[in-house]
């Protein structure tokens, strides 16, 4: 895992929702505190991040022992109406190819060209 960088104010692209997800998809096995640590919330906060990410169809989790396992949906839509037709595996994609790109231009570019929604894609 990379270092977490220093905390910021002010507003951020990503919603604490879409930061526990991404750190569930990278690794499914992880714990509640680490995902805190990784995405800077509470334990607290994860924990219901989670269960709101679980009661609305984004991941299950099987119990192993004393941990968990849990599992993204990747088939699950986005919720709002701007992202229509986008799923979580589309929006995971998105995030681990800027991520592994380091914003890269041509990766830059065919990110924003799948992001574009359905009617405005080329034909």
């Amino acid at each position: 895992m990379r270092g977490v960088p220093e905390s910021h104010t002010g507003w951020t692209f990503l919603t604490s929702h879409a930061r526990v997800l991404a750190a569930i998809a990278e690794n499914p096995t992880t714990r509640i505190r680490d995902m805190a640590v990784r995405c800077q919330l509470t334990e607290r906060a994860v924990q219901k991040i989670v269960a709101d990410l679980e009661r609305d169809g984004y991941l299950t989790h099987t119990r192993r022992g004393r941990s968990n396992t849990y599992r993204v949906e990747d088939g699950t839509v986005l919720r709002h109406p701007a992202e229509c037709g986008l799923s979580v595996a589309d929006l995971l994609a998105l995030l681990v190819e800027h991520d592994t790109a380091h914003q890269d231009t041509p990766h830059a570019v065919q990110a924003t060209a799948r992001w574009q929604r359905p009617e405005a894609a080329p034909k």
